[in-house]
């Protein structure tokens, strides 16, 4: 503690000497004068209030005896006037009853107004008088290298602050889902999910949701995920409106763009969204894209990669323009797709025979240079799941390769866009995943 104390002492010190000599900033770290330190506390301390504990409960099977505590994390208030509360999807998961804990003592009961896997994101809602509101930013004007606080109450303690910075931005293949995450190395563990991370001003840009952790614990490793404002808020009215998100599709699979492939496609950029197939008669064939663009933005955002794409669609209503950059034999292009209702029991396959989508999945024929799993000569290798479509629920994943539906053999995709076809209440699959083989039941809802 003395030698802690010490470096601090010695760094206020410098700044004080050295102050003088350098250019003053017009927004200089905050300062408690009257305490003689460095503090953020004016600004997180407004909203705290808003910051919750979730506890999630449910009845035994029987009916009866009290609900038991099935899962615990945080939220946070975002309209004191209705209410809402902000969580986690995993958060409420299995539950039928919810409590909402607020930092002042009181306890409330919750109604779920709904809550979605693809995004993890879920609506409770509480009556009460003199609740307080977080501040929200916009999430597209954080940087890398901004301050942010975690809030929330990790491993069973009362609300909790930790500080880092914005690590990275536009993360995904973290898990199957509609990926954007803000990534931050401010201490995150569980029982932080569904609580807010806020900037410097105090103002909410997301909630925790995920770590990424070496350890065997499953502790905090300093790679914490946030879902950011602008999808939460996005997917939370839709929510409130409907009970359910409505998701829409441009009908194609992607990638993302690494070294390897730019060399091949003779791409001047590493980043961004590779088109591998374009369905015939969808927005995207409509709006002119082709196998191999390469999408580097949408309307103002610059795509790191397909999780980008992933997550605008997935946050997109039916109906929803979207403005796309994308390069064609290295010239720059624009377009504008309109995203249009999922039908999850279309099936659509390319003119060549050799691709198509069915159910939120993406499918293509196996190709020489693909790595088959251990015992497969050819089948129908799954490129792409749309988080929260049919395939996504029945467990398929993308590098799965289809080799028999029902009693019939897959040998290409258009083996299996006949087997679809032929049997639109669901099939039954066995698909190759490495060394197994393993049966996948697909049902439309």
């Amino acid at each position: 503690m003395k030698r802690r104390l010490l470096g601090t002492t010695l760094w206020v010190a410098a700044v004080v000497v050295a102050g003088p000599t350098l250019a003053q900033p017009s927004y200089p770290i905050p300062f408690d004068s009257e305490r003689g330190v460095f503090s953020f506390a004016d600004q997180i301390e407004r909203s705290l209030p808003a910051v919750v504990r979730v506890t999630t409960l449910n009845r035994a099977a029987s009916g009866t005896g009290a609900p038991r505590e099935i899962a615990g994390g945080s939220g946070v208030i975002i309209n004191a006037a209705d209410g809402i509360v902000i969580t986690n999807h995993h958060v409420v998961e299995g539950g039928n009853t919810f409590r909402v804990d607020l930092i002042d003592g009181r306890s409330f009961d919750a109604q779920l107004l709904g809550a979605d896997d693809a995004t993890d994101v879920a609506v409770l809602q509480i009556v009460g008088t003199g609740l307080t509101q977080v501040e929200i930013a916009d999430s597209e004007r954080l940087r890398t290298g901004d301050l942010v606080f975690a809030v929330g109450h990790p491993l069973g303690l009362d609300q909790t602050l930790t500080m880092g910075v914005v690590s990275g931005l536009g993360r995904s293949g973290i898990g199957d889902a509609i990926e954007d995450y803000i990534q931050t190395d401010a201490a995150v563990n569980s029982g932080n999910s569904g609580g807010p991370l806020l900037d410097s001003a105090g103002r909410l840009v997301g909630i925790n949701t995920a770590i990424l952790s070496g350890s065997l614990g499953g502790g905090n490793d300093g790679l914490a995920f946030a879902v950011p404002s602008r999808i939460l808020l996005a997917v939370a009215d839709q929510l409130r409106e409907n009970g359910q998100v409505q998701r829409g599709r441009i009908g194609v699979t992607m990638g993302s763009l690494t070294a390897e492939r730019a060399r091949l496609l003779g791409a001047p950029i590493i980043r961004g969204a590779v088109i591998e197939d374009v369905a015939p008669g969808s927005p995207a064939d409509r709006a002119g894209l082709q196998r191999n663009d390469i999408i580097i933005r949408i309307g103002n955002r610059t795509v790191e990669g397909s999780g980008a794409v992933t997550s605008a669609v997935g946050i997109a209503r039916p109906g929803e323009q979207l403005d796309l950059v994308y390069l064609r034999n290295g010239a720059e292009q624009r377009t504008t797709v309109i995203v249009e209702a999922t039908a999850p029991t279309t099936v659509q396959i390319a003119a060549t025979g050799e691709s198509g989508q069915a159910f939120g999945a993406g499918f293509r024929s196996m190709r020489a240079t693909d790595r088959a799993p251990e015992g497969v000569e050819a089948g129908a290798l799954i490129t792409f799941v749309e988080p929260g479509s049919v395939a996504a629920a029945s467990g398929l994943m993308a590098g799965d390769v289809v080799v028999r539906v029902n009693t019939t053999d897959i040998a290409t995709a258009d083996d299996l866009a006949k087997e679809f076809r032929d049997n639109p209440d669901g099939v039954q699959m066995v698909v190759a995943r490495g060394a197994e083989r393993l049966p996948i039941s697909l049902r439309p809802t």
